[in-house]
C-alpha cells in the first residue's frame, strides 16, 4: 500500500509522514529531502543552468538510512536543511530533467514495498494509483512561524517577514512550473493543518486509512 502526503513547505508533512509510517509499519521517503540533496549537489558544482542541473542529478546518488540522507556517500543530513539550499531547491524542482529522474527513484521505491511519501507531487505525478493520497495546507503566516522555529532550532535567525518573503516566492515557482506543478491530486483529502499539533494531524489521517496499529507510537 502507498500513501502520499503532499503541501506546501510548512504544512508539517514531513513530520506527520515519518510518524505516520511509523504508526502503520511503513516505509518513509522524504522526497523533499531527495531535491535537497540534488540542489546541495548544484551549488556545491556552480550549476546554475538546466542542464547542467540535470546532470548533477543523474549524478547525485542519493541514500537514506533512517532520518539520516546521504549524498554520494556523505551524511548531508544538516547541509540540505541549511537556508541557501532550501531556496535554491524549488528552483532545482523546476527543471524536467530533475523531475524525470527523481520521479523514477521514487517510483522504484515504491515497488519495493508499503510506503508513505511526502512531497508536492506524490499524489497527482508519481504514485497516481496510491490508495490514500492527502493534502495538507495551513494559514501562511502559521507556516512561516513554523519555518522560523524551524530555522531558529539550527542557529539561523531571521525575522518572519523574511521568511513570509521567501515562502511566498517559493510557492509562486511551486505553483506555477510547468513541470508537476503544486496541486492537489483530483482525488486526494485536504486537510488543513492550522491549530492542529502534529499528533491530531496523524491522528486524523490514521482515522482515514482505518488500520490497526502495528508499531508502539512512542
Amino acid at each position: 500500500m502507498i500513501v502520499t502526503i503532499d503541501g506546501p513547505a510548512g504544512t508539517g508533512k514531513s513530520t506527520v509522514a515519518r510518524r505516520l509510517a511509523k504508526l502503520l509499519g511503513f516505509n518513509f521517503l522524504d522526497t523533499g529531502a531527495m531535491y535537497r540533496a540534488v540542489a546541495l549537489s548544484c551549488l556545491k558544482a556552480g550549476a546554475s543552468d538546466a542542464t547542467a542541473m540535470g546532470d548533477q542529478a543523474g549524478l547525485a546518488q542519493i541514500m537514506f538510512d533512517g532520518p539520516t540522507v546521504f549524498l554520494n556517500g556523505e551524511d548531508v543530513t544538516t547541509d540540505i536543511r541549511k537556508a541557501d539550499v532550501t531556496e535554491f531547491s524549488s528552483r532545482v524542482a523546476a527543471v524536467p530533467a530533475v523531475r524525470s529522474r527523481l520521479v523514477e527513484i521514487q517510483q522504484e521505491i515504491g515497488r519495493t514495498g508499503d510506503l508513505v511519501t511526502e512531497g508536492r507531487d506524490q499524489g497527482s505525478v508519481v504514485f497516481p494509483t496510491a490508495e490514500f493520497k492527502f493534502f495538507l495546507t495551513a494559514a501562511a503566516e502559521e507556516r512561516a512561524r513554523r519555518r522560523q522555529h524551524e530555522l531558529a532550532a539550527r542557529g539561523t535567525h531571521l525575522s518572519l517577514k523574511e521568511i513570509l518573503d521567501q515562502q511566498d516566492e517559493r510557492d509562486r515557482r511551486d505553483e506555477s512550473r510547468e513541470c508537476s506543478p503544486l496541486a492537489p491530486a483530483a482525488d486526494a483529502i485536504l486537510v488543513d493543518t492550522t491549530g492542529l499539533t502534529v499528533e491530531e494531524v496523524v491522528d486524523l489521517l490514521f482515522g482515514r486509512i482505518g488500520f490497526v496499529p502495528v508499531v508502539d507510537r512512542r
